[in-house]
């Protein structure tokens, strides 16, 4: 992403696998070089690249230095990258929980220090007495962008659900920002966050891995750094107890649908997934509920336009049109028409990074219709904007 430092232009780079903890920044004048590491270019032509760069023929040092940089750092694909990367996803794999990634960064690591923060945040103006459902809620939809960001939205979907009984599971549908398209991922791994370790439904997860072995990543590594669950569990924990029992599932990117038409459970894999999470759901009923973990529109410089995004500006007054729009038929549990506006264009425009979880919601549970609590809009930079919103929904069976 473009460099956030203002006396260090140029390009950000870091990696949200955390296979490497390192970030660099490299100056505006060497960012053409990077086309070179792609596989194809030979040392020749990052040579050529850098010469007319710097006006110099001798770049033998500078070119050194650069591939080095980049290697060290884990940011080529090299073998030193492959070792790297095995032990990462080998620690992952062999660990008995799910540590939390975002403490420390998204929010406090001290318990007490949490548990105040989302306090305020409930206790502030995140939502009216008028939104509680009265527990009849069967799902809400909260964002998964940063608490400091979505706060208000976060306590209007959670103020819902003033209690539940002890025995109920929260199926928590998380965006998969880096996992693979139309597959699933799964863990039976606790998540942990400073208020302690959740309950993961072990036989939820057993039954949906064995229904569509094919759709599902099992253990999958995208859990040990996915935020779109994290937040969740978090704020479930401190409404609830921090021994909640959820049932995370990342919801990759349905991109065969996406771009090639049809509907996401054309694919038979995601169809099978599908149809086992929406007998889940029909079989345990009102012990079952639903958290998605989606934001909506993402606008600006970070993401790839070319125009800086500005909240309240004429465009994102456009963006938030177009927004509501789609959730129009969310909120009617028509998950085919939803569907269609997403794919309208490949969602180049808008997007939406939500929108797998909120079709995988819609489909298994298509008697659920919806309620929207609150639409906002953040500059996540000065120069960039992600849309979200708090949703409710009831089973009109039940």
């Amino acid at each position: 992403m473009p460099s956030p430092v203002a006396d260090r232009p140029g390009l950000l780079i870091r990696d949200p696998f955390r296979y490497s903890d390192t970030v660099i920044i490299v100056p505006p004048a060497l960012v053409p070089a990077l086309a070179c590491f792609d596989g194809a270019h030979s040392e020749l032509d990052l040579r050529e690249v850098l010469t007319r760069i710097t006006g110099e023929i001798e770049v033998a040092d500078l070119l050194q230095q650069l591939a080095s940089a980049l290697s060290v750092s884990g940011f080529l694909e090299d073998e030193a990258f492959a070792e790297r990367r095995t032990q990462v996803e080998t620690a992952f794999a062999q660990a008995s929980q799910r540590a939390a990634a975002h403490a420390g960064s998204a929010y406090p690591t001290e318990p007490a220090a949490v548990s105040e923060r989302l306090q305020a945040y409930f206790d502030g103006e995140g939502g009216t007495a008028s939104e509680n459902e009265a527990d009849g809620a069967c799902a809400i939809a909260a964002p998964h962008v940063s608490p400091e960001g979505g706060w208000r939205s976060y306590a209007s979907a959670y103020r819902v659900w003033a209690d539940v009984p002890s025995d109920t599971t929260f199926v928590v549908l998380g965006t998969s920002h880096y996992g693979t398209p139309e597959r699933f991922g799964l863990t039976r791994k606790p998540y942990v966050t400073p208020l302690g370790a959740s309950e993961i439904d072990l036989d939820g997860v057993e039954q949906l891995a064995s229904a569509a072995p094919e759709a599902i990543g099992m253990e999958d590594y995208c859990h040990a750094v996915e935020h779109s669950i994290e937040f969740q569990v978090l704020f479930l924990q401190h409404r609830f107890g921090p021994g909640v029992r959820v049932l995370p599932v990342l919801c990759g990117a349905f991109a065969r649908s996406l771009f090639e038409g049809g509907r996401p459970e054309d694919d038979p894999g995601v169809g099978r997934f599908l149809d086992a999470l929406g007998k889940l759901a029909a079989v345990r009923g009102r012990a079952l509920r639903f958290v998605l973990g989606v934001d909506m529109a993402h606008v600006g410089l970070r993401y790839g336009d070319r125009e800086a995004a500005l909240v309240d500006s004429e465009p994102m007054r456009a963006v938030e049109k177009r927004d509501r729009e789609r959730l129009d038929p969310v909120m009617a549990g028509d998950a085919a028409g939803f569907w269609a506006l997403v794919r309208d264009g490949a969602d180049r425009e808008l997007k939406w990074c939500g929108a797998s979880a909120l079709y995988t919601f819609l489909h298994t549970v298509p008697t659920a219709r919806g309620r929207l609590l609150r639409y906002e809009q953040w500059n996540i930079d000065p120069q960039s904007v992600v849309s979200f919103a708090a949703l409710a929904f009831r089973n009109s069976t039940y």
